[in-house]
């Protein structure tokens, strides 16, 4: 969006997600843009990790760096709690900011990292393709692991409490990385972890659990908790449904990449999901994961309207 690229020549990513006014300015832009029927704090899912001794920026072209990454089971025991209306105390101004701009028009939807994808940026520093650290200490020193995550579960936990006091509707999970497990590793390394927030968040809010190459685990995923799970491109929407089970709500399943594509494919495969979903209440028409910075606004207004018109038509 180009009034997004114009904040980011004048301030850095963290800057943005730091200052209240600058964030709320962000979270409202798709809203005013896009035919969408709720808001997404603009928030980033590694800012818990500073306030716990794991400092980091954004790299240009690279992306988020850990200045230490961990590397044994001392760095573990190192990292400390905290209070998230403290040290986090700028993202729940943005919230409360955001909820009085948006007067109930949409609701809002407030998130934090899952455990798994938490631990991997803090182990491998940055982005990954093969988890080869993580693995590593996850395999070789499990104690360990489990140490960490539970601080990762503790934490996220609070600062979701957080955010939902200061007035979300609704939050998601998101285990963006968790498909780099199999599914025995998933249910011993990430799952108990995972759980143990959305028991600690119950049934104040809608929960929205979200993953990345799930196909795999969508029963463990959705037995982890959540009253909404994220199906990406890799399932038909209707298999990963039922697999899921029609008592829980679905959100995806349109490859990011189509809205690079050309038009009449983009519209076919959004019209095919709405179709898969059959008329059941609970889908909510996204992305399979999040979407591309060349992305034109255009398709993105385009597919909304769509989404909602097709949805319309077989009501």
């Amino acid at each position: 969006m180009s009034e997004y690229r114009a904040l980011r020549e004048k301030h850095s990513l963290l800057e943005l997600c730091r200052t209240p006014d600058l964030a709320t300015e962000v979270t409202l832009q798709p809203v005013r843009r896009i035919e969408v029927d709720a808001a997404i704090l603009f928030s980033d899912l590694l800012l818990p990790l500073e306030p716990m001794g794991l400092a980091f920026d954004f790299i240009k072209g690279e992306g988020p760096q850990i200045e230490r990454p961990i590397e044994s089971a001392a760095d573990v025991d190192k990292l400390k709690s905290f209070e998230p209306r403290e040290k986090l105390g700028h993202v729940l101004e943005a919230i409360r900011q955001v909820q009085h701009e948006l007067g109930g028009r949409v609701p809002l939807i407030g998130f934090a990292g899952a455990p798994f994808t938490l631990a991997s940026y803090a182990i491998e520093g940055g982005h990954s393709n093969n988890f080869a650290r993580t693995k590593s200490l996850m395999y070789g020193h499990p104690d360990a692991w489990h140490r960490l995550c539970e601080k990762f579960a503790a934490v996220v936990s609070d600062y979701l409490l957080a955010q939902i006091e200061a007035g979300v509707d609704a939050v998601q999970v998101f285990d963006s990385w968790v498909g780099a497990l199999g599914p025995a590793d998933y249910r011993e390394f990430a799952m108990p972890h995972t759980a143990r927030i959305f028991q600690a968040i119950g049934r104040r809010v809608p929960t929205i659990h979200f993953g990345v190459g799930t196909a795999t685990i969508l029963e463990s995923i959705r037995e982890a908790g959540g009253d909404v799970i994220g199906v990406d491109w890799r399932s038909p929407l209707d298999e990963a449904w039922e697999r899921i089970g029609y008592d829980r709500a679905v959100q995806g399943n349109l490859d990011p990449t189509l809205l690079l594509g050309p038009t009449p494919r983009l519209l076919d495969a959004t019209e095919e999901i709405v179709r898969r979903a059959g008329n059941r209440p609970g889908h909510i028409f996204n992305l399979g994961h999040g979407i591309l910075p060349s992305t034109p606004l255009e398709q993105v207004q385009m597919v909304a309207r769509h989404a909602h018109a097709v949805s319309r038509r077989r009501a």
